[in-house]
């Protein structure tokens, strides 16, 4: 599958999508979010691969958001259609992926980057990074990241960010919750791969159930959601993988998981 705005690979269980723009902060346009829709989508359905990690190429940009500059030049183009996931296949997903998206975050993460960090389950961060809604200085109003920002920190953090254009750092982030880890940039992907490895260890099923269960449950009322049937909790306890990790407890070994 040939791309030339982002670089795909697969390395064992995990799938690692690079966004490859530096020249324009690998900022995307209507070209690079089609290329991501496409790899998503072959991860998304790839029984081999448990887990994906986007981050960027260089050390100054994960996604500097969309590419004004192209744009400009081509108004009448449609940027990133809501159909395709909306900006970098991700932020607008209606269907979300089942799988883990860990976002390794490598610079600036602006505009529609900071959208598709905030549409990961999990962002490692680089020490030098800095996230922003920053719109508002360019005459334009964040899609997604207006709604995913506060429900992710406090809202006073995430009205003052959004209604200024503003910026927090890594640590800043780190602390108000909204980064899982901050590292040297030398040690962002090895942290990534760290996460990756973690979450292969368990139960590929298990795993999606859980995520389709906060997904699903994290607007309702706690009572509403508890109650709630979550389609691959029921496939859960009727699977294999399920025996298999009793089994495994009991003979005190790894599972061996069958992703079913």
């Amino acid at each position: 599958m040939p791309f030339q705005y982002i670089v795909y690979e697969k390395r064992g269980q995990v799938a690692y999508i690079t966004l490859n723009r530096p020249e324009r902060m690998n900022a995307l346009h209507s070209a690079a979010s089609a290329e991501l829709h496409d790899a998503l989508s072959d991860m998304e359905g790839d029984s081999d691969v448990r887990v994906a990690v986007i981050t960027g190429t260089g050390n100054k940009a994960f996604c500097a958001g969309n590419d004004l500059k192209y744009a400009a030049e081509h108004p009448t183009e449609i940027g990133h259609p809501a159909e395709k996931g909306g900006f970098g296949a991700i932020a607008q997903r209606y269907i979300p992926l089942t799988k883990p998206i860990i976002a390794a975050v490598n610079g600036y993460a602006l505009g529609g980057g900071f959208e598709m960090a905030l549409s990961s389950d999990i962002i490692v961060a680089a020490e030098h990074a800095q996230f922003g809604l920053t719109e508002p200085k360019w005459g334009r109003v964040a899609g997604t990241g207006i709604q995913r920002l506060p429900r992710q920190i406090p809202l006073k953090i995430a009205m003052g960010l959004i209604l200024t254009g503003g910026r927090i750092n890594a640590q800043d982030a780190l602390n108000a919750g909204l980064v899982n880890e901050v590292v040297p940039l030398a040690d962002l992907i090895p942290a990534a791969d760290r996460w990756a490895a973690q979450i292969v260890e368990c139960a590929p099923l298990a795993v999606q159930a859980c995520k389709q269960a906060i997904m699903m449950g994290a607007d309702l009322p706690l009572e509403t959601a508890l109650a709630r049937r979550y389609p691959l909790h029921e496939q859960v306890g009727l699977s294999a993988d399920r025996a298999e990790g009793a089994k495994a407890f009991a003979e005190k070994r790894r599972p061996v998981w069958q992703g079913r």
